[in-house]
């Protein structure tokens, strides 16, 4: 009886020991803590990393373990402040790690050769650090890999061919290196992202690579090929030579009769076109004469209205307001301008009734003076509320001002662009009519009181400002091949949907000639700009680029910045502008300090703030080909919100 009895209690004892056991002996990556240990202490690095010797490896900041607590499987170390090369012998020894991410760091030298002991590695993400040298070979050993991005660095060299050999990978990012030569043919089904912009390479894309997008392959300047536009040969094709049998005077006495009947055709025909050209220029002629003639009479009776009702219309005064007080001073007739008293309405019109007079009749407010014009608010009688834009230095002719504000007003449903809705041209006069938005403009809310009563404004908007202006943009380049021209806060104007936010002031430029410079407003002119007084799509990356600034710092472009570090930087005559100003604090390690004090507030996001704050240094690149294009930029900016929002 008693023997049963005590194997019943052992029975129930190794039981519940080996049920209490996970609990009473905890598991420690012992090999893999002293590889970590030993990166750490070799390698420059911030505060941020805080591992304490004394807790498990498991519990440190960045790294996860296996489910048994055995192994590091995971190390993520984005944006710590890693300066220098990896040391030799301590990640390499993780044996067991699946994802390695040291993105956004300072790190430098050539990618460590032990890493290809990483046998299990199934994701290397080496973006935005300083790492040279060429794309290692042994790559092509780490059969596993899914995603592999060394992206943003300076890697030299070929891309080598054994890359086929991941034949895993769904994601090959290596944009924004300086890798040269030719690409080779990969050839793997999964890879579904693929991005090279932005090297040294050349030759034609192979066939295996032209399912990807332009944008993957952009700013080679030697490579060519589908995507990109088509190869030219290396020699053209040597023309036959004369055979034994033929007679080479009678070859050239027959080419000789080719070339006369050739050149006689030809003559006929540009003959036939100048012919067509001056009918058609006497027509036109003809028709203006005509068109003259009938305004002039049309001019002559409503001189004959105004004198007998004392009617006043628009004067070609000089002054600023046009408010009520110039519509009561009246200092000209309608004598000889017929023609003139008549407001455009351009698209749809946004679904506005009235005319030049009740425009007239309206109060009206200054709003502000721009680069372009003077703007006013002005309330209709039936209650109405528009703006009006005094333009200045307006250098076409009526014809092409009325050809080019009337293709601006058909792009009234393009998202996040504020359209234009009607125009007024005459001698004096230079009008356009858009909507009203009550908010105000990013300009304001950055830059407005910053007292005790003044509400934040928070990460998560500024993003959503930065993406609807830059979709906004982005559209604009992409779908009406129209510059902007003049990117700038005050042009941002805001509503209580910030997704909806609209930019205003797009395309203008046509208008004033090349004698005035586009963008006028110092800090956000590309450089390339002061030479050519010319907007281009990289100038309005480039203007782009400042706003992100501008939203990250929460400093006026325009403001001149002294000093290195942000709390030493005051206003002076020698300062220097926001890009270069960011640069500097950048480069001295101080990238935390760059940001506003608002943005302060959000120390979980300040991962996303460095990837948006390298984006925008990126559109402010000196060298116009080196800025990304507007759709590149918004797909990065994308990615970060998606970042932002899942977190």
């Amino acid at each position: 009886m008693a023997r049963p009895l005590l194997r019943l209690l052992l029975l129930v004892l190794f039981v519940a020991i080996g049920r209490l056991g996970p609990l009473a002996v905890r598991s420690e990556p012992i090999q893999d803590r002293a590889a970590l240990l030993a990166f750490l202490d070799a390698i420059p690095h911030k505060q941020r990393i805080r591992w304490d010797a004394n807790s498990s490896a498991c519990e440190w900041v960045g790294v996860t373990c296996d489910a048994n607590r055995t192994a590091v499987v995971a190390l993520r170390l984005p944006a710590v402040g890693l300066v220098g090369p990896i040391p030799a012998g301590t990640l390499g020894r993780l044996s067991s790690l699946r994802i390695l991410s040291l993105r956004l760091n300072r790190l430098s030298g050539p990618i460590p050769d032990d890493f290809a002991g990483l046998a299990s590695l199934h994701g290397l993400y080496l973006q935005n650090n300083l790492f040279s040298g060429g794309i290692p070979s042994w790559l092509s050993q780490l059969t596993g890999l899914v995603r592999l991005d060394l992206s943003g660095n300076n890697l030299t060299g070929e891309i080598p061919f054994a890359v086929s050999n991941l034949t895993h990978l769904t994601g090959l990012l290596l944009q924004n290196n300086r890798l040269s030569g030719s690409l080779p043919s990969i050839s793997i089904d999964s890879l579904v992202g693929f991005n090279v912009s932005y090297n040294r390479l050349n030759g034609s894309i192979p066939r295996t690579l032209r399912r990807f997008p332009e944008s993957s392959f952009v700013g080679n300047l030697d490579l060519c090929g589908r995507p990109l536009p088509p190869c030219n040969p290396f020699f053209p094709s040597p023309a036959p030579s004369p055979t034994a049998e033929e007679n080479p005077v009678k070859s050239r006495k027959k080419l000789s009769k080719t070339s006369i009947v050739g050149i006689l055709v030809a003559a006929v025909v540009v003959l036939l076109l100048v012919l067509l050209l001056f009918l058609i220029c006497l027509a036109l002629l003809r028709r203006r004469r005509k068109q003259k003639a009938a305004m002039t009479a049309a001019a002559a009776a409503a001189g004959e209205a105004a004198g007998r009702s004392g009617g006043t219309g628009i004067t070609s005064s000089s002054k600023d307001d046009l408010s009520s007080d110039v519509a009561g001073s009246g200092a000209a007739t309608m004598a000889g301008a017929a023609e003139k008293n008549r407001l455009v309405l351009v698209g749809s019109g946004g679904g506005y009734r009235f005319d030049l007079e009740d425009l007239l009749r309206a109060s009206a407010e200054v709003l502000g003076k721009g680069s372009v014009g003077t703007s006013y608010k002005a309330v209709l009688e039936e209650g109405t509320t528009v703006v009006v834009k005094r333009l200045k230095d307006v250098a076409v002719s009526r014809r092409e001002f009325e050809e080019h504000v009337e293709t601006l007003g058909q792009l009234e449903r393009m998202d996040n662009l504020l359209p234009l809705r009607a125009y007024y041209y005459s001698k004096d006069e230079k009008l356009i009519v858009l909507d009203y938005l009550p908010v105000g403009s990013l300009s304001s809310l950055l830059h407005g009181s910053r007292g005790s009563g003044r509400t934040p404004l928070g990460w998560e908007s500024r993003m959503r400002i930065a993406l609807a202006v830059g979709r906004g943009i982005s559209h604009l380049h992409t779908s009406a091949r129209i510059v902007h021209g003049n990117i700038k806060a005050s042009n941002v104007l805001l509503r209580s949907d910030l997704d909806s936010v609209v930019v205003s002031d797009f395309g203008l430029h046509p208008l004033f000639g090349s004698a005035a410079p586009p963008n006028r407003v110092a800090g956000y002119r590309a450089p390339e700009v002061l030479e050519t007084r010319w907007p281009t799509f990289k100038s309005d990356v480039y203007s782009f680029g400042v706003l992100l600034l501008e939203l990250l710092t929460g400093k006026a472009p325009n403001q001149l910045l002294t000093g290195k570090a942000p709390n030493q930087a005051s206003l002076g005559e020698e300062g220097i502008d926001l890009p270069r100003w960011v640069q500097s604090v950048v480069r001295e390690e101080w990238t935390a300090e760059v940001f506003d004090v608002e943005l302060m507030r959000y120390p979980s996001t300040e991962e996303e703030m460095v990837q948006l704050l390298q984006i925008a240094m990126s559109c402010v690149a000196t060298v116009p080909d080196a800025r990304p294009d507007f759709p590149e930029v918004v797909r990065m900016m994308e990615g970060i919100a998606d970042r932002t929002a899942s977190t």
